[in-house]
């Protein structure tokens, strides 16, 4: 399930954000857990090793190792390398998520232009509803472990309602070796003509309108579709994998505090434990974590988005909208603010301490004029061709066409030599 704080933070406070490093679920800790353990072990199994295991020829030839390692590891562009991957994944992680189809805009397009309140309308209404659902099911089932868990049968499909027996027999029967996800939507535009031939959709405008609304939503079941398909090129996502982890393969050994006795650069001191080198680790695997639990949300990871939810969401509030809201309205009142010209909402007593600052009305608002630069200055002289200051008030294209009426020729022009 999905980890929301953002309750925790909607103040920004001393200590806001303290509050959230305890959580576990989620959290870098539980995902980087183990290998830090690893890396923790194998520092110590090299350090003990260098400190009371080793010869003093051996000694000398792992500082030598150490030394090496230390200056070359350094050579790998780390926060490049991750900083733009996880940019990346992070742009797809939020695309992916918007092109979920949600079918909140084609529920009121239906409720709107498909009328009817007889048996006959209800049952258009909500099979055209049901045929989105369906086409959506489809998709999220092919690419959501968690959906297909729930649904991993065309039977459980037609169990849970979406779609009927007949309806199961046309699918099975059409002979196609690609996702076959867009049958419902075909299914949907063909009931929609059967509507609009029986008089259920009132004119051609509205008729445009449900195909328009239809295609964008089929068009968010085939974007998740290609999403699932075109993955992040595997070179890249291989490259950062292997700079993170051969980075910290080397910092075993180049990381490692050497005998201050040798006065070796850098070596002065002798710490035992590396702790800005465990950072580092913390960092930069971090952001690698961030790219395996996002690269692919529709797992069954601490962030991976509810997409079982989703489908009990829109399924529900979709039938309900097409089906028992269709034409139920309250009856219209006069409001509470009838009679008053400028109308403002209250505040509780737990917003009376908040700064209510007046509204904006644009950044020259501030300007202030003396009234001598106020005054307004004489329209300038306006020249003729020749330069000469006219006194005419009409424009020149107006006396041009007036010189046209005078000769009696309003459909051609000839030039004449002025006088």
């Amino acid at each position: 399930m999905t980890v929301t704080y953002t309750a925790r933070v909607a103040d920004a406070q001393c200590g806001g954000f303290y509050r959230l490093l305890m959580i576990w679920k989620g959290s870098i800790y539980k995902l980087f857990l183990k290998e830090f353990f690893v890396y923790v072990i194998l520092y110590l199994i090299f350090s003990l090793t260098y400190r009371f295991l080793m010869s003093k020829n051996q000694r000398r030839n792992f500082e030598r190792v150490s030394i090496y390692c230390d200056t070359y590891s350094n050579l790998i562009p780390m926060s490049f390398v991750l900083g733009f991957y996880a940019s990346l994944i992070l742009k797809r992680w939020w695309n992916q998520y918007q092109s979920i189809p949600i079918p909140d805009r084609l529920v009121c397009v239906i409720s709107g232009t498909v009328e009817g309140t007889d048996e006959r309308g209800r049952m258009y209404r909500r099979t055209l509803m049901r045929y989105c659902s369906l086409s959506a099911l489809l998709i999220q089932r092919s690419v959501s472990t968690a959906v297909f868990k729930r649904f991993p049968t065309m039977e459980h499909v037609v169990e849970a309602g979406f779609m009927t027996p007949l309806e199961r027999t046309k699918y099975d029967a059409l002979p196609s070796l690609y996702h076959k996800y867009w049958i419902p939507c075909v299914w949907f535009c063909n009931l929609a003509v059967q509507a609009q031939s029986e008089g259920r959709v009132r004119d051609e405008s509205l008729f445009k309108l449900l195909i328009q609304e239809l295609n964008i939503f089929r068009g968010k079941c085939a974007m998740l579709f290609h999403y699932d398909m075109v993955s992040v090129p595997l070179v890249y996502t291989q490259v950062v994998t292997i700079a993170v982890y051969s980075f910290f393969l080397a910092s075993l050994i180049g990381r490692q505090y050497l005998d201050p006795a040798r006065n070796i650069t850098g070596h002065e001191l002798d710490l035992y434990v590396p702790i800005f080198t465990l950072l580092q680790l913390f960092f930069y695997a971090g952001w690698l974590k961030v790219g395996e639990q996002l690269i692919n949300p529709f797992g069954e990871d601490d962030d991976d988005f509810e997409t079982n939810l989703l489908i009990d969401r829109n399924f529900q509030v979709s039938m309900l909208a097409v089906d028992g809201m269709y034409l139920d309205l309250p009856l219209m009142e006069k409001d509470r603010h009838w009679n008053d010209l400028e109308p403002r909402a209250p505040y509780t007593v737990a917003t009376t301490s908040q700064d209510r600052s007046p509204s904006f009305h644009g950044s020259t608002v501030s300007i202030e004029l003396n009234e001598e630069q106020m005054q307004y200055l004489p329209p300038p002289a306006i020249a003729e061709v020749s330069g000469e200051t006219s006194s005419d008030p009409l424009p020149l294209f107006t006396r041009f066409f007036q010189g046209l009426e005078s000769t009696g020729d309003s459909g051609s022009y000839t030039e004449e030599t002025p006088v």
